[in-house]
């Protein structure tokens, strides 16, 4: 069956129209999210009926747009409805560019875009996110981007919020689109990632296609999976969490870790990739409420720039984060507690269990770090540094950058110190 004939579509906030006769809605919190109708059809329909634009500016999965008919379908069924296609990006370099992200931003302020569209995920959404930014800041010059974003020494001031709407149809599970933060990468001068969160930024609108993610390579749909079992892991973990985020987390887990299994055994299981979008979901609701993430996540955005994916940074380091902050959080009995309640989490769904069990884990004896090792090593993801080309001559540098990244010191047990992470980067040599 189809995606529409399958499943309802949906709504956070619900705006002024629904989706579909069969839709349903709710009143959660932003932003919109759609699942129900094929991709294109959605976008076309919200491009017009609730966001009233007429002029769209496209930024396309390079390889979506090189080798499937995806992206001409979705710019067929946005000229069916009369809208105006004013560019297309295909494809944007890891990592986020700034000189990319300004180079957007000046082919659609030149085609008067009033709606921004991303197929794909990735790097795709958080340039999109910046471009937005810059479109209402009229920034046309890559350096002029240090001044917005998180790290500045000298933020800007009167920062006008994003008011193009900003559409994304993810091919991945790494839910950058759920979250306001983008990160962009200063390839002029640093070659640093940095962090944009400004306000008024994020995706307006998350259109939700499992079909369309048959697509995905299996390796990049696990991984980016692995990335939101990171988020719901390190939000269970984290000392500031809720009774409300937790419930969240533990929900998003339980959706996660059985289907991503599945989905690896039935790459072509259209229920299985709709069940692990409605984990994303709620994976990064606690993200998008200010749960704070740890080292894994810490250390994952200074991985990336050195070329490792989002997802399989989360493959390499939560295991490891997990044992390290064990180890070391001993004095600290919310540390063992919370690492006690993501276990019991893991041992009391069913699929997971039979897995730990037929590797011979104890449920006594084996700890967090050990559970998540066996679900990884289980989806066929990388596990080393040496695994991905990172040596270990690379630590010392890997060790002192990731001290700059906001979310080092709340991990569990702060990382304030190179020697900290350092020594949880030597669990992973390899």
């Amino acid at each position: 069956m189809s995606s529409t004939e399958t499943y309802k579509a949906a709504f956070d906030e619900p705006p002024s129209s629904k989706v579909s006769g069969t839709a349903e809605t709710s009143s959660l919190v932003s932003p919109y999210f759609s699942y129900g109708l094929p991709y294109r059809e959605a976008c076309a329909k919200h491009v017009t009926e609730t966001f009233k634009c007429s002029r769209v500016y496209i930024i396309a999965s390079g390889t979506l747009s090189r080798e499937t008919d995806r992206l001409d379908l979705l710019i067929e069924a946005l000229k069916e409805k009369e809208v105006e296609i004013v560019g297309v990006k295909k494809g944007m370099r890891p990592h986020t560019p700034w000189t990319q992200i300004i180079e957007i931003a000046s082919e659609a302020r030149a085609g008067n875009a009033d709606c921004i569209v991303t197929l794909g995920a990735g790097s795709l959404t958080d340039g999109a996110k910046i471009v937005v930014l810059a479109l209402a800041n009229n920034i046309t010059d890559p350096k002029d981007l240090a001044g917005y974003s998180i790290e500045a020494k000298t933020p800007k001031t009167g920062v006008k919020p994003p008011t193009i709407p900003l559409i994304c149809i993810p091919t991945s599970l790494s839910g950058g689109e759920y979250f306001s933060l983008a990160g962009g990468t200063d390839d002029i001068t640093t070659k640093h990632k940095q962090g944009f969160l400004q306000n008024g930024m994020g995706v307006r609108l998350i259109i939700l296609d499992p079909e369309l993610c048959l697509g995905t390579p299996w390796f990049h749909w696990l991984s980016t999976g692995v990335r939101s079992i990171d988020h719901c892991v390190e939000a269970l973990c984290s000392l500031e969490a809720t009774p409300e985020s937790d419930q969240d987390a533990e929900a998003g887990l339980r959706l996660l870790v059985p289907w991503l299994l599945i989905t690896k055994q039935d790459e072509k299981s259209v229920e299985a990739r709709h069940h692990c979008q409605m984990g994303v979901r709620l994976a990064m609701k606690n993200v998008r409420a200010g749960i704070p993430m740890g080292g894994s996540h810490a250390i994952g955005h200074q991985l990336g720039p050195m070329g490792v994916g989002h997802g399989v940074t989360s493959c390499i380091m939560c295991p490891a984060v997990m044992k390290w902050n064990l180890e070391h959080g001993r004095n600290n009995p919310d540390v063992q507690e919370k690492q006690d309640k993501v276990r019991s989490i893991l041992w009391t769904e069913p699929r997971a269990a039979e897995l730990f069990k037929k590797v011979g884990l104890s449920q006594d004896k084996a700890d967090l770090g050990d559970l998540l090792d066996v679900i990884i090593r289980t989806l066929g993801l990388p596990r080393t540094l040496k695994e991905v080309d990172i040596g270990a001559d690379q630590i010392e540098k890997l060790s002192k950058r990731t001290l700059d990244d906001f979310w080092a010191p709340t991990n569990p047990i702060p990382l304030m110190d190179a020697a900290q992470v350092k020594s949880i980067l030597e669990m992973v040599v390899g």
